[in-house]
């Protein structure tokens, strides 16, 4: 794919404006949303081990896979997609000094354009969510108004604004959860998991322009190991198999953990955008660990298989 041709053209703008990278791991909040429901049913191939916890091979059952999830994976492309766009619209007076090659600093994208495009895409995610319940309506609401009021508002506070993202990926989990309305009550707390993890990399990426502090970054560092004990702490649920989970998290603390430790050495812009970067393309192994713990290994390698995916499209298009 050529891409210098392709940046000319205005419709590659505003798929710019949308970074379709960060929309594939939002996918992956829902299938884990889906997996902490308990909706999905699952196999064990052979026999079994003697301890509940040690029950490694969990297949998922397509059939138990519900049919309005595709809504559901709709809706979260509207309400992310929705989100950014609004992103580049606040920061469109910053971006012209600090950013001027973005779509719309270097008018390839109009004000006006990327406006139409956030309302429709907010529009499609609340529509979408409406096909599936009532509570996933309420959620997908939300979770516009928390991007609303992180870009407008919250978003270059230091402490309100990591929180504030946080919470519009949390309610992302919430979204996938909403599938089962009465486990969202259940279950609701282990959104506090990727807010947490989203307010560190929120938290860090504060300073990728012109360099951050490291106090930011030994709280992100902190952050994540709060992140991890959690994980690993869902073993003392019943139903969350850690020997499943545990390849995952692993996998996620190799990929996630030196990125954040050379910032944190170091906070200087090109280590910043590399560990943002390599933050959210892996939430998707994030949500793997999770969902696998749930619903099995398979389960967790369907949704680890967004991540090259998330990593092609991080090639075409921006992440931060």
């Amino acid at each position: 794919m050529n891409t210098a041709n392709l940046s000319g053209r205005r419709w590659w703008a505003y798929l710019q404006l949308m970074r379709p990278a960060n929309i594939v791991t939002a996918w992956a909040d829902i299938l884990v949303g889906c997996a902490i429901s308990g909706i999905i049913t699952t196999t064990i191939p052979g026999e079994s081990l003697s301890l509940s916890w040690q029950v490694p091979l969990l297949l998922p059952s397509l059939e138990s896979l519900p049919v309005n999830l595709p809504y559901l994976l709709l809706a979260t492309t509207g309400l992310y997609g929705g989100g950014v766009v609004l992103n580049d619209l606040c920061d469109a007076a910053i971006d012209t000094q600090e950013r001027p090659e973005r779509p719309i600093p270097s008018q390839r994208a109009s004000m006006s354009g990327a406006m139409i495009l956030a309302s429709s895409l907010f529009a499609i995610g609340i529509a979408a969510a409406a096909q599936v319940t009532l509570l996933s309506t309420v959620i997908a609401i939300c979770i516009a108004v928390a991007a609303g009021v992180y870009n407008a508002i919250a978003k270059h506070h230091t402490l309100w604004g990591p929180l504030n993202m946080g919470l519009c990926r949390g309610g992302n989990w919430l979204l996938g959860v909403s599938l089962v309305p009465n486990m969202v009550t259940e279950r609701g707390w282990m959104a506090l998991i990727p807010l947490l993890y989203i307010a560190a990399i929120t938290a860090i990426s504060q300073g990728e322009v012109w360099g951050g502090h490291k106090r930011t970054g030994a709280i992100a560092l902190a952050l994540l190991g709060i992140v991890f004990s959690s994980v690993l702490a869902l073993a003392m649920l019943s139903n969350f198999y850690l020997l499943a989970a545990l390849p995952f998290v692993l996998l996620f603390a190799v990929r996630v953990l030196p990125p954040f430790i050379q910032t944190a050495r170091e906070p200087v812009p090109d280590r910043i955008r590399k560990a943002v970067k390599t933050g959210v393309l892996s939430l998707i192994l994030l949500d793997a660990a999770v969902a696998s713990g749930f619903a099995g290994v398979g389960y967790g390698a369907i949704v680890l298989l967004l991540l090259p995916l998330s990593m092609a499209l991080a090639q075409l298009f921006a992440v931060t």
